[in-house]
């Protein structure tokens, strides 16, 4: 059985994390395997946007998996951990939207896999915390670094010091989640709602807006001007504009053609 399954449907991927018993804890193959999906989803020109989730009902991601980090040494920790985070930077950098769908708990690296997304949609059953401090570790797939951009630095360090979970409602109000909570049977669907929506718009413009938001994360204020200015001034002279412009002039839907198609 595969680590990872991968559905497409229309200009929608859908990457699902397939190790229920496992709690759909992270392995070195499912690592390996959620790179390779990301990678292919985008590099197909049809694909505009990804739903990445956990199987089952219990776990989006249960986070690394103990037994096989468990007797590490240094000399082999260190590699493992750079792997992890190469594989969440990637995800991260994604030139197409990673919308994480959370169905249950994510925790430890599933709470980190959440934070490399481009944003996620809660369940209401859903549970994140990084639990690493109790266990004697620290977080290692990047959390000390996305979490405290992502929820301010006194929260996330009390997270991280006392191991506590948030539910979906308190994400929600930190800012974690840009909307409310769904009920888990229309967690999928409302996921998909959003992947689609965000498949209907301009695909050159979506990357570019991926790639602005990506190049501004660490730089001064004016290095992420200078790379917003450059991806607009391509965008207003792009032929894509020119359609979504003329359809809103004519008050009919755009029809933006996939991004390797000619222009």
């Amino acid at each position: 059985m595969n680590a990872v399954r991968t559905e497409r449907c229309g200009s929608v991927t859908t990457v699902t994390i397939d190790r229920p018993a496992a709690l759909n804890a992270l392995n070195a193959e499912v690592l390996d395997a959620l790179q390779a999906a990301v990678t292919e989803a985008a590099a197909d020109p049809v694909v505009r946007a990804v739903v990445l989730t956990g199987s089952g009902e219990k776990a989006f991601c249960a986070g690394a998996d103990l037994k096989e980090l468990a007797g590490m040494g240094p000399d082999r920790a260190y590699p493992a951990m750079r792997s992890g985070q190469r594989v969440f930077r990637a995800l991260e950098r994604a030139p197409v939207p990673i919308i994480a769908a959370v169905n249950g708990i994510a925790l430890g690296g599933g709470f980190e896999l959440v934070l490399a997304a481009t944003f996620p949609l809660l369940s209401t059953r859903a549970s994140l915390g990084l639990p690493e401090s109790g266990l004697g570790l620290i977080p290692g797939y990047g959390g000390t670094q996305r979490l405290p951009s992502a929820v301010g630095s006194r929260v996330a360090t009390h997270l991280m010091l006392t191991g506590a979970r948030m539910d979906a409602e308190r994400a929600y109000a930190l800012g974690l989640a840009p909307l409310p909570p769904v009920p888990p049977e229309e967690l999928l669907p409302a996921a998909t709602g959003i992947a689609e929506t965000i498949a209907a718009q301009g695909p050159r413009a979506v990357r570019a807006i991926l790639a602005a938001i990506d190049s501004g994360r660490d730089a001064p204020l004016d290095t992420g001007l200078a790379v917003e200015t450059g991806l607009a001034a391509t965008a207003v002279a792009g032929a894509e504009s020119t359609e979504g412009v003329s359809a809103f002039l004519d008050r009919r839907p755009a029809r933006f053609a996939d991004p390797e198609e000619p222009r």
